[in-house]
């Protein structure tokens, strides 16, 4: 039989050891007590799934996961694979972003839409772990060697009203799976902005533009540093070129995008 306290240190007095697992014993007692009165629910659309934290098979198929080939600007699917050298698409050569790289874990679909309104507008908070592993997987190649991950912030008054960054909260999430620190203070919205969702590419950016900054006291952490932006969904990219602009201003050496959906349809999209 496994020891239950075979994962506390071995100095622990043996009633802090038991304490220890009495408390996991009631932790799991408890959790398989709520799944029988709440069974779990898929994270999207809420019917019954075998464990808390996943998606039904029905949701699950809808997700497109973006893999190689695509763009490696922007992180868009391509229709084949560049050989010997990154890809670059028409669009990246036409109108190069600020920032370096975007990743993204899927495109912005019905099922991706429902879970990051869910953590973006339902404070559902218990989403944001699954959706940063599969942002984890997606963003491998720029998480590899990034000094800090940064969140997209929220002017105080919209953080106020919404009492959270749904960004910072994938930013963790993130954190906990590659090691890379969150660094919150690197990156500030210095002026509220309306809303972006329904305004077109050029309204987009001049609505963004000069918004964000990196406070003097935290450019000396910043100068030198390998970034990567972390957001929810990626659209025009109007809000993300000016947060990597504030960057490289400060003086990081390279600002790269992670994000887990990607809208490619154009600048049409229900969020921002």
């Amino acid at each position: 039989m496994d020891n239950p306290y075979a994962d506390e240190a071995p100095t622990a007095p043996f009633a802090s050891r038991l304490r220890g697992g009495a408390g996991r014993a009631v932790r799991a007692l408890s959790r398989r007590a709520l799944d029988f009165v709440l069974p779990p629910g898929c994270m999207a659309c809420r019917s019954a799934v075998d464990q808390p934290g996943c998606l039904c098979a029905s949701c699950w198929s809808q997700l497109v996961f973006i893999s190689r080939p695509f763009c490696d600007r922007l992180g868009t699917p391509l229709a084949y694979e560049a050989e010997g050298a990154p890809a670059i698409s028409p669009a990246a050569l036409a109108d190069p972003p600020a920032y370096g790289r975007a990743r993204a874990a899927v495109l912005f679909g019905d099922v991706a839409r429902d879970l990051i309104h869910a953590l973006k507008y339902s404070d559902r908070l218990e989403v944001a772990q699954p959706m940063a592993r599969m942002m984890a997987r997606g963003g491998a190649d720029i998480l590899a060697d990034a000094h800090a991950l940064v969140p997209v912030p929220l002017h105080a008054v919209r953080l106020w009203r919404r009492r959270f960054n749904q960004s910072a909260a994938l930013a963790r999430c993130i954190a906990t799976e590659t090691g890379t620190p969150v660094q919150t203070g690197w990156l500030v919205r210095q002026r509220a902005t309306i809303p972006q969702v329904g305004l077109d590419r050029q309204t987009r950016a001049s609505n963004v533009a000069g918004a964000f900054a990196v406070p003097e006291m935290m450019r000396g952490e910043a100068r030198g540093r390998r970034v990567v932006l972390i957001d929810d969904v990626l659209t025009t990219g109007a809000t993300i070129d000016a947060c990597a602009k504030a960057l490289l201003r400060a003086g990081a050496a390279q600002v790269d995008v992670l994000v887990f959906a990607r809208v490619v349809d154009g600048p049409g999209s229900p969020i921002s």
